[in-house]
């Protein structure tokens, strides 16, 4: 029971981060505000771990500090950071979902080219995967117009979260998960703020015509979203097998797109439905192929996320 009350956790907070998105960025900047969002999620991580183990518990080593930033700023700026844009240029929450699950696509991709063995399988879900991607590409039918542009920024935010999950396997991070998060929040989003002030979001930031929606799912991204979801898939890796935790790659985009129709009545196209199912089955497909062989899920959190 514990087990399926942590996934549906997964399930239905993951996937609600791209609507949570969506109200942020109608006032606030995207990236300072998604920086300050994983900034103090890593705080509050490491406040956490310093009450519980004290000062100690942030010992890294200077290897596993380069190990963090790299991926911290791979997965946040790189990833998140990227889909905030993506819908700050108008492309609807539930398509930036959809194109976000190619994710575990790329990390199949990476491992390929590296000269890792992959299921028989494994290719041709990864091709019927991208097929899907394109569709989503295709002028004439996406979703509320959703600009061109904004749609190969969030191709380009999949593919630089799969880059960071594929790198963290292999660089010098921290055992702890929690202090490992701790340190990639803290400089991902540190990094994020940084290069929010370089291109000029400094001067969008008006606090008094910051709205109460954005205000609130600010809040919940850095409560809800960062903590409760990511405390939940930590105890899921412990304690579920890897398959199963690994379902939220392809529940969390079709969450996304019925929670967009829901609340901010976002368009669903036919060609939106034939690539979500092509994406959804792909991704599925992949993990069923590829999970049971990893020691963990492709992607350390979503890019939510």
């Amino acid at each position: 029971m514990r087990i399926w009350i942590a996934l549906w956790t997964v399930y239905l907070v993951w996937g609600s981060t791209y609507l949570a998105i969506r109200y942020v960025v109608e006032t606030m900047p995207a990236l300072l505000s998604a920086g300050a969002r994983f900034f103090l999620a890593g705080a509050l991580f490491a406040g956490w771990l310093v009450a519980r183990r004290g000062l100690s518990a942030l010992r890294a080593t200077r290897a596993e500090v380069v190990g963090c930033a790299i991926v911290g700023v791979a997965l946040l700026l790189g990833g998140n950071g990227l889909v905030s844009v993506g819908e700050d240029q108008g492309v609807p929450s539930g398509l930036a979902a959809l194109v976000i699950a190619s994710i575990p696509l790329w990390v199949v991709l990476f491992r390929r080219l590296a000269g890792e063995r992959v299921g028989r399988a494994t290719p041709v879900w990864v091709i019927v995967g991208f097929a899907g991607i394109a569709v989503l590409l295709l002028p004439g039918d996406r979703p509320d117009d959703a600009p061109l542009g904004g749609m190969l920024i969030l191709v380009a935010a999949a593919f630089c979260w799969a880059s960071g999950s594929f790198a963290s396997g292999r660089l010098t991070i921290p055992d702890d998960p929690i202090r490992a998060t701790a340190l990639q929040m803290l400089i991902g989003g540190g990094v994020m703020a940084v290069v929010g002030l370089a291109v000029g979001e400094g001067g969008e930031v008006r606090f008094s015509a910051f709205s109460a929606d954005s205000i609130a799912a600010f809040a919940y991204l850095v409560l809800i979203g960062s903590l409760c979801a990511f405390t939940a898939y930590v105890w899921l890796l412990k304690h579920a097998p890897i398959s199963q935790v690994a379902t939220y790659a392809y529940v969390n985009p079709v969450v996304a797109i019925a929670l967009g129709a829901l609340f901010v009545d976002e368009e669903i196209t036919p060609l939106m439905g034939i690539a979500a199912v092509i994406i959804c089955a792909s991704v599925a497909g992949t993990i069923r192929e590829e999970a049971p062989k990893e020691p963990a899920p492709v992607a350390e959190e979503p890019a939510v996320a």
